[in-house]
């Protein structure tokens, strides 16, 4: 058991451990040991040269394999960026496309309804009820006034004013 001991084979620090056994047995020795003891020595002894050239083949083939599926990832990434573009491009078509359905959705609604105010105007009983309604409702939206431009603080303000029955807010004291 004692037989094989790990020991370096150069002092030198620059060059790499190497471990190997302190004696040395012959094949027949080596034969007539028993399987476990035989492996731990035959371990640390150096590889016969089939077993060098198979390790260098292996680690040949290994390398060719590396450099293949490193090729084949360069080809499906550049696959894959080809096929994000893609995906991008018909998303963005989906969305234009989406947009005008909408527009037209909207114009369509419009002149819908424009027609049918028309049609309220035109079966009033009178004129005077005729052009009251039409002013009220106008067959199109008018786009000139857009309504409200009053943010929340001056709303409030506004709202505070109007709500200000005895002019407190308003009344002042000219001296």
């Amino acid at each position: 058991m004692g037989d094989d001991k790990i020991q370096p084979t150069n002092s030198d620090p620059k060059e790499k451990f190497k471990p190997q056994n302190r004696k040395k047995l012959s094949q027949r020795e080596i034969n007539a040991l028993p399987p476990v003891q035989r492996s731990k020595y035959l371990a640390y002894e150096e590889p016969s040269k089939n077993a060098l050239e198979a390790i260098s083949n292996s680690k040949k083939r290994v390398q060719e394999k590396q450099k293949k599926l490193n090729e084949n990832e360069k080809i499906k990434n550049e696959f894959d960026v080809e096929k994000e573009q893609h995906s991008q491009l018909i998303g963005q078509l989906k969305a234009a496309e989406a947009r005008n359905r909408l527009r037209v959705i909207r114009l369509r609604y419009q002149a819908n309804r424009a027609q049918e105010v028309k049609h309220l105007i035109s079966c009033q009983p009178t004129a005077i009820k005729a052009v009251r309604l039409q002013v009220l409702v106008p067959p199109y939206p008018d786009n000139d006034s857009p309504g409200d431009a009053l943010d929340k603080l001056q709303r409030k303000r506004v709202e505070e004013l109007l709500e200000d029955e005895k002019c407190l807010t308003t009344d002042r004291e000219l001296s």
